[in-house]
């Protein structure tokens, strides 16, 4: 007999043994209906399980054998190479490191692995020691790109065959004992020594300047102020500009510029040829496109196409007034700032301080060096190449 509370009655009561039996036998059916479902519940979690392992079995396995494989390739090159990074005191990324190595072995599969290994070691041991051995070596690894170094990444940017190439001949550039950038092919090209001042020149002995054989300067007219955006006249412009033509040094300027706006680029230009009128400028009027790292600078968040049709903007301005339209930057403005498709038609000044020269376009004038040294000037001052083609009349 089993006897229950109940609530509604208050009391306990008791049922019969076949009511209890019926209903035992109830639970038991409930129990083992239970029973199976969690055995059910066991055996597909098991299942799930081992396919779940054993998918991962199967991917460690191909990772090991693709490991394998590749390190069968790598392995002495990595053992030297990892001698050279701990002796260098240099840290590459393990990306970097396989990228080239895979390089060089795709571009050597005639010879053996020992001869590719040494040969790649002794390229690459050289280029770490340079000042700049990734970009080094990236720029060697890569010669069908630009490759540029900008706040911390890496750019890599296919040479393009539809732009103008130079056709200066890296070899024939050579400085002289003073570290006068020199071209050895006076048959074709006409060079000369030039410099480029701003007020950061102080007062300048312009007559001590011709004398040392500079035949041309570019004085900076004035520049934008990159947060406020006003524009200012180079403290030291008429002096200059003055000097250099009373000392028969051709005259080129300079206007460093900020434009934010059609308007801007069109004010610019202006002002740069009002400041022109009493002057003979015989060399280009050249806007200066330069990256400002200041966080309130007005144009840090200018596009390329802005930055770029301001450019053109400015040149235009200046071509229809008589002049000779010239641009000036370094690797990151005609790489990463302007769109040089649409400037090729305006000659180009190239800042670049490595040598050889880098950038494989066409160009008028080289800036080789912030840190040249010219009678008549104080300190440091640019120092530039330019190309003039002889003609065959």
């Amino acid at each position: 007999m089993r006897c229950l509370f109940s609530m509604e009655a208050g009391a306990y009561q008791c049922a019969g043994a076949g009511e209890y039996m019926q209903d035992m036998n109830l639970q038991s059916k409930r129990h083992k209906r239970k029973h199976r479902r969690n055995e059910n519940g066991i055996v597909i979690g098991s299942i799930i399980l081992c396919l779940v392992t054993l998918t991962a079995i199967t991917v460690c396995l191909i990772m090991v054998f693709r490991y394998r494989s590749v390190q069968m390739e790598n392995t002495a090159v990595m053992n030297e190479l990892e001698a050279i990074r701990m002796e260098e005191m240099v840290t590459y990324t393990q990306d970097e490191v396989d990228a080239m190595i895979a390089n060089a072995v795709a571009e050597n599969t005639d010879r053996t692995t020992e001869e590719v290994s040494k040969e790649f070691l002794d390229k690459l041991k050289e280029l770490m020691l340079t000042s700049d051995g990734t970009l080094a070596m990236l720029r060697y690894f890569y010669p069908d790109e630009i490759v540029l170094a900008d706040a911390g990444e890496y750019h890599f940017i296919p040479v393009s065959d539809e732009l103008a190439h130079h056709t200066y001949d890296l070899n024939k550039f050579m400085k002289d004992e003073n570290q006068i950038m020199g071209y050895h092919d006076q048959e074709r090209w006409t060079v000369r020594k030039g410099i480029d001042v701003s007020k950061y020149q102080d007062k300048i002995d312009w007559e001590a300047v011709a004398s040392d054989d500079v035949e041309y300067a570019f004085i900076r007219l004035g520049i934008r102020g990159y947060t406020k955006g006003e524009i200012l006249e180079d403290e030291n412009f008429e002096d200059n500009i003055k000097g250099a033509l009373r000392n028969d040094i051709e005259v080129g300027v300079y206007f460093f510029t900020q434009a934010i706006n059609e308007e801007e680029a069109r004010e610019e230009a202006r002002y740069v040829l009002d400041a022109l009128e009493p002057y003979e400028v015989n060399y280009p009027v050249v806007i200066d496109v330069e990256a400002v790292s200041n966080a309130d600078a007005r144009t840090k968040d200018l596009t390329v196409e802005e930055r770029t049709q301001y450019c053109i903007t400015f040149c235009e301005m200046i071509k229809e007034a008589g002049y000779t339209p010239m641009i000036y930057g370094n690797m990151k403005t005609f790489m990463l700032m302007l769109d040089i498709e649409q400037l090729e038609e305006y000659e180009k000044w190239v800042a670049f301080y490595d040598e050889p020269m880098y950038y494989p376009y066409a160009f008028k004038i080289w800036q080789y060096t912030d840190e040249g040294k010219v009678a008549g000037i104080t300190g440091d001052v640019d120092l530039n190449i330019s190309f003039e083609e002889v003609s065959d009349d």
